[in-house]
């Protein structure tokens, strides 16, 4: 399989994890179980591989779906924290060199549900005020909403009492 084709299946894979029951259908212990397995397995497998990518843009799509990965799926072997770690640092190097971008605006949300670090969405929000917003595609409609939800929800996962 090609790196594109890897990168791709991962973060489809890391994707519908993420938005299982979204659409108001059950979620059955055994499919949950399932697709966490998958996206684990995708994840460790292009982690291993220590694929980077020729372009910057493949570095980025390689970077994307790990971070997607990782994310998603909540099985962790002790080593999640690190990997996320080297797969952020490498992030850095190539969002400076990454141009303005749906994936870019894609990388940026993932980084930043992982730091919470507002120049990220400073950028995110440049990337997407450069946008016609009348004529957008439907996948920039959906990346938008993502990384409004990041940003309006960041610590999705604790309870905050206030």
């Amino acid at each position: 399989m090609s790196l594109s084709a890897e990168t791709a299946a991962l973060q489809r894979a890391a994707h519908e994890l993420m938005y299982l029951g979204v659409d108001g259908s059950p979620i059955y212990s055994d499919d949950l179980s399932r697709r966490n397995g998958e996206v684990y397995r995708l994840t460790t497998a292009l982690y291993d591989s220590g694929a980077k990518g020729s372009t910057i843009e493949e570095q980025a799509n390689v970077c994307l779906a790990l971070l997607m990965g990782y994310s998603a799926s909540f099985i962790d072997h002790g080593e999640k924290l690190q990997h996320v770690q080297e797969v952020l640092d490498r992030c850095w190097d190539i969002l400076d060199n990454l141009p303005a971008s749906l994936l870019k605006l894609r990388l940026l949300t993932a980084c930043y549900g992982e730091v919470f670090d507002a120049p990220l969405v400073d950028e995110g929000r440049a990337i997407i005020a450069s946008w016609d917003s009348t004529s957008l595609t439907v996948e920039q409609q959906e990346v938008i909403d993502e990384f409004q939800n990041v940003v309006d929800n960041p610590y999705s996962w604790e309870y905050i009492d206030e």
